[in-house]
């Protein structure tokens, strides 16, 4: 394979890994382009930085001051459980990327789906925005 075809497959990988679930999308980091200083990035583009996966908030040149981890207007991270995927531990979300109702995680071992959209509390710190779920899908 030449040197031409090689960028020619990544970039057709690059642009096939955008449909993937978040969960998927957050298993297989490598496959998304890598966040690069200078780039033209459209919102709900995902990227990887620092072997994590971000979700583009709005569209931008990116700067090097401007980074994933920095820019929390521009970047939220893809966290387990988000936008349908299958049910992943409860992570801390941030203002940009809340978990949407029936979004679903774990936490201490039970498993929550999230009755508000935006919701950053966890099940305990605010119980009223999420359910407990049984293994059949009722409250139990």
């Amino acid at each position: 394979m030449t040197r031409a075809e090689a960028l020619k497959y990544r970039a057709a990988i690059e642009t096939a890994v955008q449909s993937l679930d978040d969960e998927t999308a957050a298993e297989v980091p490598a496959l998304f382009p890598a966040w690069t200083e200078g780039a033209a990035y459209e919102s709900g583009m995902r990227v990887q930085y620092g072997g994590t996966v971000y979700a583009v908030l709005q569209a931008h040149t990116s700067q090097s001051d401007w980074t994933p981890e920095n820019a929390p207007s521009l970047f939220a991270e893809v966290l387990p459980g988000q936008g349908g995927s299958e049910v992943g531990e409860w992570v801390q979300p941030e203002s940009t990327n809340g978990y949407m109702t029936g979004d679903r995680v774990v936490y201490n071992g039970t498993v929550y789906e999230s009755l508000i959209d935006n919701n950053v509390w966890s099940p305990e710190a605010y119980p009223e925005g999420w359910q407990a779920i049984t293994e059949e899908g009722a409250e139990p």
